[in-house]
Order: structure tokens, then C-alpha cells, then sequence
């Protein structure tokens, strides 16, 4: 499986000192940072655009921008993110009506192309095809568009679904995640964790970081070890 990534959501950050709050995160062991844009359309919130996020990524260099797109239409956007510095562009499945299009215009602009999906968008709509082009696959755990919602543990069965069929795929979770909710996301394979408050409103934020990276890396022992005790006994039964 893909390493252990965490990805804190500056949703939950200071946007006074946006930067700041970003290399203090980078500092406290983050490996991406998540910036959710929202258009005001395809959730009712508004939050950043590109002008933001290139001054983000000239104030912190080497910054990975995971960047969240909740907007109508994720194709007008493309161009300018990637001259932002985004490092990642992640759409929602539900506002492109031509995924596979979007994923190589992603792509030739070299940034990793991610697809998303919202709590109530079963994991099939992510066909084979654009699953094995995508370079991410999101599994919304809350509604978009705003912060501090509750986890939706009925969310998790897809990320296994996902995981089933794309093993060595980067898979992300995305709402409520916290040291308490992490596990059922991690068992269920996602190696990419965003966490909003979990992390920017902790009084030690790379503390929580840390847990949330020991969760994943200690599910995914647990998932290598239950895969090799199942090889070994259909090794052992093949042979008798």
C-alpha cells in the first residue's frame, strides 16, 4: 500500500497569517498541505482562489498544495491553479461531465490529477477508467462546503470498495477525521488523512499529526500481515 500521508485542511487555520500557519504545519510533520477551494456554487460557502494560493506558495517553499476543488466547473480552473503551484488538483465527480478530459488536461499542466466523491455518491461512480488514471481518489466523510462537521461513518465502505480495486492507489478521507475517527478509515485503507480542527486547534498540533500517521501505518501492518497469512494458507492448501 501507498505511504502514510496527512494533510492538514487550512479551513481550520488562521487565514490573517495563512502562511505562517502553513510552514508551522509543514514544520510539525505534515507532508501536504489541504486547500479547499469553493466556489460559492457547488457549495454554498467561498473560500480562496488561486491569487491566495500563489502567495502561499511563494511565501513557503517546497509546500506539496493539495488543492480541493468545490466548484461548478472544475475545467475553467485547471490553468490557473497550476500557476498558483498547485501540486495536486482534486475535482468532484459530480461537476464534470467528462472526468477522463479534465484528468489529461490535469496532467499536462503537471500537476497529480485527484477525483473526489460526496457522502452520498457511491464509490462506483469512480469507474475503473478514471480510477486507474487519477492519481487520487477522495472520499468525502462530510458534506462540502463547510468546516467542523461531524464524521459520516457510512462513508467508510468506500473507501474499502476503492481500496479492493485500486490497492496501490493513493485514497484520501476528508471530514471529521481526529486520533478518534482516524482508524475506521485507516483499517478500511485510506493512507491520505485531512484533519481541519483536529490538527490546527490541538495545543500540540504535531502530536496529533503523528497519531494520525501512526494510525494509518499501523493499520496497514495489520492489512500486510492479514495478506500474507492468506498467501501462506493458500500456498499451504495448493500444496497438499
Amino acid at each position: 500500500m501507498p505511504q502514510a500521508i496527512i494533510s492538514p485542511s487550512v479551513l481550520a487555520s488562521d487565514f490573517g497569517q495563512l502562511s505562517a500557519e502553513c510552514t508551522r504545519m509543514i514544520k510539525g510533520g505534515a507532508d501536504w498541505l489541504h486547500m479547499d477551494v469553493m466556489d460559492g456554487h457547488f457549495v454554498p460557502n467561498i473560500t480562496m482562489g488561486a491569487p491566495i494560493l500563489s502567495c502561499v506558495h511563494k511565501n513557503v517553499p517546497g509546500i506539496f498544495m493539495d488543492v480541493h476543488m468545490m466548484v461548478s466547473n472544475p475545467e475553467q480552473w485547471v490553468d490557473d491553479i497550476a500557476e498558483a503551484g498547485g501540486a495536486l488538483y482534486c475535482f468532484h465527480i459530480e461537476a464534470s461531465s467528462d472526468p477522463i478530459s479534465l484528468i489529461h488536461a490535469i496532467h499536462k499542466r503537471n500537476m497529480k490529477a485527484g477525483v473526489a466523491i460526496s457522502p452520498d455518491t457511491p464509490s462506483t461512480a469512480i469507474t475503473d477508467e478514471i480510477g486507474n488514471l487519477a492519481d487520487m481518489l477522495l472520499v468525502m466523510t462530510v458534506y462540502p462546503g463547510r468546516g467542523g462537521q461531524k464524521f459520516i461513518e457510512r462513508c467508510v465502505p468506500k473507501v474499502s470498495e476503492l481500496r479492493a480495486r485500486f490497492p496501490e492507489k493513493d485514497i484520501e478521507v476528508d471530514g471529521g477525521l481526529s486520533g478518534k475517527t482516524v482508524h475506521v478509515c485507516a483499517a478500511a485503507g485510506s493512507n491520505v488523512i485531512v484533519a481541519g480542527t483536529a490538527i490546527f486547534g490541538a495545543e500540540d498540533p504535531p502530536a496529533v499529526i503523528q497519531t494520525l500517521k501512526d494510525a494509518v501505518n499501523s493499520a496497514q501492518a495489520k492489512i500486510s500481515e492479514a495478506n500474507g497469512s492468506t498467501s501462506t494458507a493458500a500456498a499451504a492448501n495448493g500444496g497438499q
